[in-house]
């Protein structure tokens, strides 16, 4: 797989989203926030939200551009069972270095804790 970025590792329907937000799975920094969810797939897949908030549309879509381009070159560092929705902090401003080094960070941070919450829910044997 090289570092493009198919159709099939967006999230597109609200229903994803939705099961996303719902799994209440996050962890943020100064930069962006992100959600996560286990996908049965075999990549990571990737939701954009990107309110008002951070500003007009052209700064909306520059975020929007940034923020996949970080996906896209870290695709294959991230675990391949999980959705991510990503959302930016107000006031921040778009760098594809930074989020890049974000993503990777709080995707192990929120695999971390899922991981110790599946192992505190496991009966004793």
């Amino acid at each position: 797989m090289g570092f493009n970025f198919p159709k099939s590792a967006k999230l597109l329907k609200p229903s994803e989203f939705d099961r996303v937000f719902s799994a209440r799975s996050s962890a943020a920094d100064g930069l962006i926030v992100v959600y996560a969810a286990q996908n049965h797939g075999e990549q990571p897949r990737l939701g954009l939200t990107v309110s008002r908030k951070c500003g007009n549309a052209v700064v909306r879509n520059r975020w929007k551009r940034s923020l996949r381009e970080a996906f896209r070159l870290v695709q294959h560092q991230l675990p391949q069972h999980l959705d991510l929705v990503v959302l930016p902090k107000k006031g921040a401003t778009p760098n594809v270095a930074l989020m890049q080094k974000s993503l990777l960070k709080l995707t192990k941070k929120i695999v971390a804790r899922q991981s110790a919450t599946n192992a505190s829910k496991r009966p004793p044997r």
